[in-house]
């Protein structure tokens, strides 16, 4: 499953994740507190529609580049715990329940891709 956000001015300019990036990016997102819960729910799921403001788009994206990625070298992932790791992926699939959270982090290069994205937006929409 992956997601396309695509910039309101711009049906042509977009940013795509896979489920494996996205759940993290969410959860950072939700971290920052400055999008409504609804809003956050649809964003779980592909084809919604969820639209987001130039205003929040420009939040979402100056909160990653000062906060998050200050923190996240190139060399590192953050998991959707907000727990940093250097260990790269080896892109084991973890099945146990007590584990399954590994399968979800997302890089300091999506990340830096993603709040470039938002940054450059109009907005944007989820789908």
């Amino acid at each position: 499953m992956s997601f396309t956000l695509i910039d309101l001015g711009s049906e042509k300019y977009e940013f795509r994740a896979n489920v494996w990036n996205w759940k993290p990016t969410l959860e950072i997102i939700k971290s920052f507190d400055i999008i409504d819960e609804g809003k956050l729910r649809q964003m779980n799921y592909t084809a919604t529609g969820a639209q987001f403001s130039l205003e929040e788009a420009h939040s979402i994206g100056e909160k990653i580049r000062d906060e998050i990625l200050p923190r996240l070298e190139p060399n590192k992932r953050i998991f959707a715990d907000l727990s940093i790791t250097d260990t790269p992926d080896d892109g084991t699939l973890y099945k146990d329940g007590d584990e399954q959270w590994k399968n979800y982090s997302t890089s300091h290069d999506l990340l830096k891709d993603f709040s470039e994205f938002c940054l450059k937006s109009k907005g944007f929409q989820v789908f």
